[in-house]
């Protein structure tokens, strides 16, 4: 089984203002994240506007990640599609181009029952002889549990990471791990909000954004070895950004997007449209949080 433990950010794409895509930014922050020596990255996923590409420059992201990366650590790509079949193409593009493990998320644009939902995960995952990462993103519906985990399991034997973004998720964190027991490796989502309970319940990493990535990472190495105090500060301080980010999912890319210019790793702040354009009343409150960042980047010496 390939090992992933810690945090594996999913990379934005970057956009020219004109909504083209900023190649060299792209090629930047895979370097930067790569660099950094993080647990994996992840693209085209939510957090890269998957929704807002064509499948031409979904490929292309892919491409430019597994070249820019050069083998330093996991790419995982992401199939989404609503068509199991059309989620499947992708899944076997991804694999021939040499990303180190398929992802896909489960649509939940509508209703499905568990057994559609089921045979859909078993037909994408079939598609390749990589490992699989399945994402259940649901906000405020319902989410697959240990059940779901145990059967796909046992039909899908590359399916060996999900990644989950529920609130409240600790009781189900145990009860997959406790039903799978070791099978399928478990990643918490959702900006990292969830990353202490998780980490006490055994999960093997977090997949946020990628901007403040590397400050997760040290968080996530000090609640792993078991230095409580030193994770539960600097999470501390890190909170009102990320409460602040998750309050809406394109607010979230705006914010994540702003942070990585003033960082200095993508050029250009642009999120396609349709996007949540915030206000010049929030961004200046935007500003006043990105500064706090850059402060406890530099007390962290990360530069």
């Amino acid at each position: 089984m390939l090992s992933i433990h810690g945090v594996v950010p999913v990379i934005p794409t970057p956009f020219h203002p004109d909504e083209t895509i900023d190649i060299e930014s792209l090629r930047n922050l895979v370097d930067w994240v790569a660099n950094r020596g993080l647990a994996a990255m992840c693209l085209p996923a939510y957090g890269s506007e998957f929704y807002k590409l064509s499948e031409d420059e979904r490929d292309q992201v892919v491409s430019i990640a597994i070249e820019a990366n050069k083998g330093r650590i996991p790419v995982i790509a992401q199939a989404n599609h609503a068509s199991a079949r059309l989620a499947s193409d992708l899944a076997r593009r991804y694999d021939e181009m040499g990303a180190d493990i398929i992802s896909f998320a489960i649509p939940r644009q509508f209703g499905s029952a568990p057994t559609d939902i089921l045979n859909y995960c078993e037909t994408v995952a079939s598609a390749t002889s990589r490992p699989i990462l399945l994402q259940d993103f649901n906000p405020g519906g319902p989410t697959i549990g240990a059940d779901f985990v145990d059967d796909l399991s046992k039909r899908a034997d590359n399916f060996q990471f999900v990644k989950l973004e529920d609130p409240m998720m600790l009781d189900k964190l145990i009860a997959i791990s406790e039903t799978v027991e070791g099978r399928v490796r478990i990643l918490e989502g959702w900006g990292g909000l969830y990353m202490l309970e998780g980490i006490s319940a055994g999960i093997d990493g977090v997949m946020p954004g990628a901007a403040i990535a590397d400050l997760l990472e040290i968080v996530f190495s000090a609640a792993d070895s078991g230095d409580a105090v030193r994770a539960h500060d600097l999470f501390g301080s890190l909170l009102p950004f990320i409460n602040f980010t998750l309050q809406d999912f394109e607010f979230f890319l705006q914010i994540e997007k702003r942070t990585l210019v003033r960082r200095g790793l993508i050029e250009s702040a642009t999120v396609r449209s349709l996007t949540h354009t915030p206000s010049p009343r929030v961004l200046a409150h935007i500003d006043h949080l990105i500064d706090q960042i850059e402060r406890i980047i530099e007390s962290e010496n990360l530069g």
